[in-house]
């Protein structure tokens, strides 16, 4: 039988108050970094879901190239002011990923310093950017997301734009190699658009303790409204991953680190180059 035109919304508003009694009851379940995959998929990915799908039109190739099971370290380019591109490369990559893979991204110290925002991270499978937190994860059979370019990358003006920033010391190559994971390199384009930063005012940035203080074309200038991202085209190619587990010996030595690192930041340089010339438009269709 064909369901009647109420059924849906019935089933919606049911499926509704069954959450919100599970989660005043407490019955649902975190790990140990304090990822809740319930709430993420109930609140969290839709949210993104919207930006991603509706907004900034995202277009995904590659995925065949994360794998379906296992670990893997999943390496992009980091860009907007704001760092967005993070939190719509993991709800993309659940939703057109076969298995529907979560990922567990690595953030900044300042993010897990910030009321609330902290809060959020862990709740969405988030910890912080160190090795040991890292090599846990992946050696539990995580994805783990990581952009080594930091704040040098998001924090980087307009007339920079996709132009990688150097990649640190190579941290995430050393927890790559420790536990044999392949690298997933993966470039993102549109990202650069959405808050362009015009410029950065350095003194107001250490007043507020800030890496960075922007200046886009509608912040500070529109208040609230000036957070407001610019609906740019969005692509995201994930690459094919390199593989680690013949360099296991190697994590402590500068040279393979280094190469390895210039390796995945050459390979993601590349498709970013690649990707521009597929989309000449910033905000096309």
């Amino acid at each position: 039988m064909r369901d009647r035109p109420g059924d849906q919304w019935d089933r919606r508003v049911a499926n509704g108050l069954a959450f919100l009694r599970r989660r005043l009851a407490g019955d649902y379940e975190v790990d140990e970094f304090g990822f809740d995959p319930e709430l993420t998929d109930a609140v969290f990915h839709p949210l993104l879901r919207l930006l991603y799908r509706d907004w900034f039109r995202t277009e995904v190739s590659g995925v065949e190239h994360v794998p379906v099971d296992g670990p893997a370290l999943v390496v992009g380019n980091h860009s907007g002011t704001v760092a967005l591109d993070a939190l719509i490369l993991s709800a993309a990559l659940h939703d057109k990923h076969p298995a529907h893979r979560y990922l567990r991204l690595l953030g900044a110290d300042l993010v897990f310093r910030m009321p609330v925002v902290s809060e959020i991270a862990r709740k969405t499978g988030g910890t912080v950017a160190c090795n040991p937190d890292a090599e846990r994860l992946l050696g539990g059979g995580d994805l783990v997301g990581v952009f080594p370019e930091g704040f040098k990358g998001i924090g980087k003006l307009y007339a920079d734009r996709y132009k990688l920033q150097r990649f640190g010391r190579g941290g995430f190559v050393s927890a790559a190699l420790r536990t044999g994971t392949p690298i997933v390199p993966v470039a993102i384009v549109g990202g650069e658009e959405i808050y362009p930063m015009l410029a950065d005012i350095k003194p107001l940035a250490r007043l507020l303790k800030l890496p960075y203080f922007p200046v886009t074309p509608t912040f500070p200038w529109l208040g609230p409204l000036g957070m407001v991202p610019l609906p740019s085209k969005w692509l995201i190619e994930f690459c094919p991953p390199i593989p680690t587990a013949h360099l296991t010996d190697s994590a402590d030595d500068p040279l393979v680190v280094f190469n390895l690192a210039d390796q995945v930041r050459e390979t993601i340089q590349q498709t970013l180059h690649s990707l521009l010339e597929r989309r000449p438009d910033p905000f096309g269709p």
